[in-house]
């Protein structure tokens, strides 16, 4: 099962680091999938910052920056993976 978390808003390709804008809660160790446009793919989130602090979890509106495996693109639509 999955649920509606964010949107990619900017992608910084040469870091690989996807900038998310939260609609929901979100914490490390959360598994993300990814999926727009060209993108599909599926990661745990290992870390995440906002404005360049480390943080654990974070909330609805909050603009997170998260290390990604694949390319983000922006508007691309970010599910967290809920285990049954």
């Amino acid at each position: 099962m999955e649920k509606q978390v964010g949107r990619v808003t900017h992608y910084f390709g040469k870091v690989g680091v996807a900038a998310i804008e939260l609609e929901d809660e979100l914490r490390v160790g959360d598994t993300i999938h990814v999926k727009g446009h060209t993108s599909d793919w599926t990661q745990k989130v290992d870390s995440m910052q906002i404005e360049h602090q480390q943080v654990q979890e974070a909330r609805a509106g909050d603009v997170i920056g998260i290390k990604v495996s694949e390319h983000a693109r922006e508007h691309d639509v970010v599910y967290k993976v809920i285990e049954d």
